[in-house]
């Protein structure tokens, strides 16, 4: 896994977190927007099938960021899936329990993208993949965020 730089985490005032929603599992990542680039965090395992949500304070807690992006799959027609109600009710989760904004980016394929690179590209074993691939796919998810940000700023 990739660690973030230390010194980002005085930068507070352009970070932003990223999440990949999974019903046993969220990915979690860190982004700038002066850098434009996000950095996978940390995995946070779901207690009875809900969110981490001390581990998720903890992090909000201790990077501060001043906005949350959250991954959102849906079918290729562009209809929910089954999770999707589930990653809508996590992103109002977020917004009534921290008062931040939540972003929504589309997560189509992060996950598969995300296995691809660490078992093709890292030849990570199938064992370490697994405990990594969530935080890879929130880093996607950020990133790409984050560079459609970058090229087309709100004014």
């Amino acid at each position: 896994m990739v660690k973030p730089d230390p010194l980002a985490r005085q930068a507070h005032g352009d970070t932003y977190l990223g999440f990949d929603f999974g019903t046993k599992k969220i990915g979690v990542a860190v982004g700038q927007s002066i850098t434009v680039s996000a950095s996978p965090l940390q995995t946070l395992r779901s207690i009875n099938q809900s969110p981490d949500w001390p581990g998720i304070s903890g992090l909000i807690q201790e990077w501060r960021p001043i906005g949350l992006v959250v991954g959102i799959s849906r079918q290729h027609d562009g209809s929910d899936n089954p999770v999707t109600p589930r990653m809508l009710k996590f992103c109002r989760q977020l917004e009534g329990r921290y008062q931040l904004p939540v972003y929504q980016q589309d997560e189509t394929l992060s996950t598969f993208e995300a296995k691809q690179m660490l078992f093709d590209d890292v030849k990570v074993s199938a064992g370490k993949l697994w405990a990594v691939q969530d935080q890879l796919a929130a880093q996607l998810i950020l990133q790409t965020w984050l560079n459609h940000q970058a090229q087309y700023p709100v004014t």
